[in-house]
């Protein structure tokens, strides 16, 4: 089995939720006491919130070069909008960096779409990093068109599911945005956020969801046991 690296606490909660389930798929595959072995290196998120997405780099790279320093096999960034530096630490280091973008690409390409709905972090929908690495798999994506409604959900993943606060409230308006992007041609919706899916998963919806967390670790568990 290969080493996990996991750079994590961006946010804590969605970490849980890579760990639980990195170690269940690795447990159902393997049985017994399996699971997974793995490094976490867990960053204070509230640092990153100081200095800003844009200006963290330094914070995610110290990260990765840590646990490349423990002999990981590769690295896992478990944010989606950690990805913003992922192609420039990966032109620095030699571990690869299992891509979430990448691993929602083809797992879209599987069920045949070419037009999908992002819902995620403001930096993720409004940057276009994530947009270009699935434009690479000849997906088109689309995000809200209203600032509002892009003020509205990333409030909500910073100040509530951030802190693991579930409102059935911001429930509703997350199944309200997703259901406008479908109307708008969306022929399925990407939870681009790691903490999204502690809101709504697919039991929501009658078109394909792509939770990224979920899909990310199954290439990840993929990765590990040189599937």
């Amino acid at each position: 089995m290969k080493r996990i690296g996991l750079v994590g606490g961006i946010s804590w909660t969605s970490t849980l939720d890579y760990y639980t389930y990195i170690n269940q798929s690795i447990n159902e595959r393997l049985g017994g006491l399996s699971s997974a072995e793995c490094i976490l290196y867990s960053l204070n998120f509230a640092d990153i919130q100081d200095k800003g997405w844009t200006n963290s780099y330094d914070l995610i790279f110290k990260a990765c070069n840590s646990l490349i320093s423990n002999k990981v096999d590769c690295i896992v960034l478990c944010a989606n909008t950690a990805h913003l530096f992922a192609d420039e630490i990966q032109s620095k280091i030699d571990v690869p960096i299992i891509h979430i973008a990448s691993a929602t690409a083809e797992e879209i390409q599987k069920q045949g779409l070419q037009k999908v709905g992002l819902l995620g972090t403001k930096f993720t929908m409004e940057m276009d990093f994530y947009r270009n690495k699935l434009e690479e798999y000849t997906i088109e994506t689309i995000i809200p068109s209203d600032k509002g409604d892009i003020e509205e959900i990333q409030n909500i993943v910073k100040n509530e599911l951030g802190k693991g606060i579930i409102s059935r409230e911001s429930k509703l308006k997350f199944i309200r945005h997703a259901n406008e992007l479908k109307k708008r041609g969306a022929e399925g919706i990407i939870l681009g956020c790691t903490e999204i899916p502690m809101l709504i998963d697919q039991n929501d919806f009658d078109f394909p969801v792509f939770d990224t967390t979920k899909i990310h670790v199954e290439s990840i568990v993929n990765f590990a046991l040189n599937k």
